[in-house]
């Protein structure tokens, strides 16, 4: 070391405050460690720095990072435990020092580096890189000296000091970096589940009817034409636009759901597209929208039929162009995406009543694909039972099964709710069991009575005593006025088409070709209400 030892000391410190920066500023030991070397060699003098580490296969070692060496005698720098002095220290873990590396036949000089010796001697410090007793590397530097007789101690100590600091760098950046390679394995093994549960053949249903669907979705799967989800909710049509998705050459690339029917229309524009800073009121920060989020893949937007008139302008365009503008923004953005819609309303009677446009309608109709309800699966319902039985079972650890009685009332309910209220139905008898079987007793009173519930039916008709039996218009009875006898007849046919159609308020509508609305005004004129019977 230089003979000034208050200088030395103030040297020491800055380079330790320089280094201790440099190495806590990135995870990369590589470029922190060269640069910790570059301080070492304008601060101490220290020169041809180098930190070796255990390759990365194998039992050997090789320089990682350095500094005062060429590329190609980095790629010489490979070593071995016991092998010459670096060798040496990883085999012993203590320090060495070669006072003069010409006189010193450990000294290998494998980098090849070390060949001008003229401006004096040339000593080389050596110290491990440790961690809790764990060697992890060596850590090196050369230093010219032109007295041989002086000390090394000093610089072996500061050596040994910086070795700790990055022995802990290397093992955060490992840990870093196991992490990060495990979540990179858990997200492809996810991905790679999510792509298996969408594959067709896992799809359950073996009707005619969803095979059809099936060979659907084969043929376009592959392409990047627009699709359009037909049937009533919970028949799965968020299950098949994944399916089309998962299923196609997008598979790797976002899918990603939008509910046009969960966000007001206010906010459905900015979810769509997306909004610039300060384009409104609580807009602190760009956003991009889903479209951008799913570049290069698919959209699925469900309740299409849902949107206002102002987001179809602007989805129309999207649909025609690929291009459209933030909320708020005058760049013109580009997207390349393959876009999903789902509905179970009646978009062409939409269209004819000036509810959805048009050329929207069509744009998003060019491939249609029909879901039928689960009534019309025969042969599904059962498939479906043993399926969600054998998930729900799994899932909640238990070993439920249906009797026969049981099974024969869920094969002749009609499930209005399609495939979501039998999946919620066998998850709730699973969970309430209280034995290993369900018995018909333990069913909802709308399966055991064969009543459906759903938002359109309703299979009690309540009304009051005086109009409990059939009511008949009396022929004797002269004093009745005309309008008196209309409204009884009326009364009757209603209640007589209510039964007929099981409660079902938009069958009995078209039966006595009136509207909903014009129905339900009917039934609050004449007291007539309709009742959900509530399960036990």
């Amino acid at each position: 070391m230089p003979p000034n030892k208050d200088s030395s000391k103030v040297s020491e410190l800055s380079a330790l405050y320089e280094v201790s920066r440099t190495l806590g500023s990135s995870l990369d030991v590589k470029e922190t460690s060269q640069k910790a070397f570059l301080v070492l060699h304008k601060l101490l003098g220290l020169n041809r720095g180098t930190l070796v580490l255990r390759d990365t296969e194998g039992e050997g070692y090789s320089i990682w990072a350095a500094y005062g060496l060429t590329e190609s005698e980095i790629a010489r720098g490979h070593y071995r435990v016991g092998e010459g002095v670096t060798g040496k220290v990883l085999a012993t873990g203590q320090p060495v020092i070669v006072p003069d590396i010409g006189k010193e036949p450990l000294f290998l000089n494998r980098t090849r580096a070390r060949t001008d010796l003229g401006r004096g001697n040339l000593a080389f410090l050596s110290v491990p890189v440790k961690v809790q007793g764990e060697i992890l590397g060596v850590l090196s530097a050369d230093r010219i000296f032109d007295d041989a007789e002086g000390s090394y101690q000093d610089d072996i100590r500061f050596l040994t000091v910086l070795a700790s600091l990055i022995g802990q760098a290397v093992k955060l950046s490992r840990s870093v970096e196991q992490g990060r390679q495990e979540l990179v394995r858990e997200k492809e093994q996810l991905k790679n589940e999510v792509k298996g549960r969408y594959r067709l053949e896992n799809v359950v249903g073996g009707s005619r009817k969803m095979q059809e669907v099936y060979a659907t979705v084969e043929r376009v799967a592959p392409t990047r034409s627009t699709v359009l989800v037909r049937g009533e909710s919970g028949t799965g049509k968020e299950l098949i636009a994944r399916a089309l998705h998962y299923n196609s050459p997008r598979a790797d690339r976002p899918f990603i759901r939008v509910s046009c029917a969960a966000l007001p229309a206010t906010l459905l524009e900015s979810e769509l597209f997306g909004h610039e800073r300060g384009a409104f009121t609580g807009a602190t920060e760009l956003r991009r929208g889903r479209f951008e989020l799913a570049d290069s893949g698919t959209l699925f937007l469900d309740e299409i039929g849902e949107i206002d008139a102002a987001t179809q302008v602007k989805l129309l365009r999207v649909l025609q162009e690929r291009k459209f503008e933030r909320l708020g923004g005058s760049k013109t953005l580009s997207v390349d995406v393959r876009l999903v819609a789902a509905t179970n309303r009646d978009l062409e009677k939409a269209v004819s009543e000036g509810g959805f446009r048009e050329d929207l309608y069509y744009r998003l109709n060019v491939i249609p694909l029909f879901l039928p309800p689960l009534r019309e699966r025969e042969g599904d319902v059962l498939m479906l039972l043993e399926h969600f039985l054998r998930r729900f079972n799994e899932e909640h650890a238990k070993q439920v099964g249906f009797s026969r009685e049981a099974l024969k009332r869920m094969l002749r309910y009609p499930w209005p709710g399609n495939v979501r209220e039998l999946e919620n139905a066998v998850e709730r008898l699973v969970v309430l069991a209280q034995g290993g079987t369900v018995e018909e007793d333990d069913l909802p009173l709308a399966i055991r009575s064969d009543l459906p519930v759903s938002i359109h039916t309703a299979p009690v008709l309540e009304h009051s005593r005086a109009s409990a039996a059939p009511v008949r218009e009396n022929s004797g009875d002269a004093a009745q006025s005309l309008p008196e006898a209309v409204r009884v007849i009326e009364k009757e046919r209603i209640l007589r088409t209510l039964r007929e159609c099981e409660g079902i308020q938009t069958r009995a509508a078209q039966t006595l070709g009136l509207t909903v609305r014009q129905l339900g005004y009917k039934l609050k004129k004449y007291g007539i209400r309709l009742r959900v019977p509530q399960a036990d």
